[in-house]
């Protein structure tokens, strides 16, 4: 699926740069970049992402509402 996205020229001259020098096309560094903002979000990138997340869900054990710590008596 294709999408136009617009830059200001300055941005997308050192965008131009960055790609030059990792030996990277504009569309691979978008694609990074998109990658890292849904990471950030916690929303999966792709299938093996979202079983990974799945699968943690599936293994973490359930909170419990008691108080975490030593139980300390009151001083009568």
């Amino acid at each position: 699926m294709r999408k136009l996205i617009a830059f200001d020229d300055d941005t997308f001259d050192k965008l131009t740069q960055l790609g030059r020098d990792r030996m990277a096309t504009i569309q691979e560094l978008a694609d990074e970049a998109f990658a890292d903002v849904l990471k950030k979000h916690g929303i999966p990138v792709d299938l093996k992402d979202a079983l990974r997340k799945s699968a943690a869900l599936d293994r973490a054990p359930a909170k419990s509402k008691a108080r975490s710590g030593p139980v300390r008596k009151a001083k009568s």
